[in-house]
């Protein structure tokens, strides 16, 4: 499915009827091959917008993956990249991957970002496409986390993408893998979690602030505009006080 490389229908079904975490360990060996590996071009947009906020000491790449946001820590950071998740797998195929050309050697860690056992360790963290495994409740937990494993001043950055208006067809096929992810959680156990339609941008500006951040959003304009104007993609900076 997705391509030659990619996981079958079968195997896609196994993954969700899984654990998040043992689902994706049972994805990691083609995980590269499907859409769910965040973009290149948002990936280099992403660096473009911090590149002159820098350079950093140290970064983390928070639920790194196979590793593809360490492509944007490598050259920002001038001591230490690490990248952090709580698959197996998948920290295997990071540890695999070609050594980024520029910058530190990467380390890898095995951590739940929501018990992250570093403190006062980084100047930068960064995050693509993890953060529909979080549930809202959980939001202001994984972002006190966050907020201390960066020294005073890090910096926290994410990309996030305008919601699809009513009237698109993203709009239906999000809401409706949702419901259906909704029906499973509710029929097996133990969950996946994954949705579309939890991280809404007001919301996690509030959660950020109450964690002790001040947030900025800087548009990405490599996304351009919509119709009405605003940003088709932001980059939320979110800096410890």
């Amino acid at each position: 499915m997705f391509s030659p490389q990619g996981p079958t229908l079968r195997e896609l079904a196994v993954q969700a009827l899984s654990s998040v975490e043992h689902g994706y360990d049972l994805l990691a060996p083609a995980f590269d091959a499907t859409p769910f590996r965040t973009p290149d071009r948002i990936l280099d947009a992403t660096a473009a917008a911090l590149a002159p906020l820098g350079p950093f000491d140290a970064g983390l790449d928070l639920c790194c993956g196979t590793g593809a946001g360490v492509r944007v820590l490598a050259p920002l950071c001038r001591t230490q990249v690490t990248g952090a998740d709580f698959s197996a797998g998948m920290l295997a195929r990071a540890r695999a991957a070609a050594v980024p050309a520029r910058g530190p050697r990467p380390a890898w860690v095995r951590a739940d970002a929501r018990a992250l056992p570093f403190a006062g360790a980084f100047d930068l963290a960064v995050s693509f496409g993890a953060f529909g495994h979080f549930l809202p409740a959980e939001r202001p937990g994984l972002f006190a986390q966050v907020h201390r494993a960066l020294r005073p001043g890090g910096l926290f950055a994410f990309p996030v993408g305008a919601p699809p208006p009513v009237r698109s067809p993203w709009y239906w096929a999000f809401a409706g893998f949702d419901a259906a992810m909704r029906v499973r959680n509710a029929l097996r156990r133990p969950p996946f979690v994954m949705y579309y339609r939890t991280f809404p941008l007001s919301a996690v500006r509030a959660d950020l602030a109450a964690a002790g951040f001040d947030v900025a959003l800087s548009p990405l304009a490599a996304f351009g505009r919509r119709p009405d104007g605003s940003p088709r993609a932001r980059l939320v900076l979110a800096r410890r006080r």
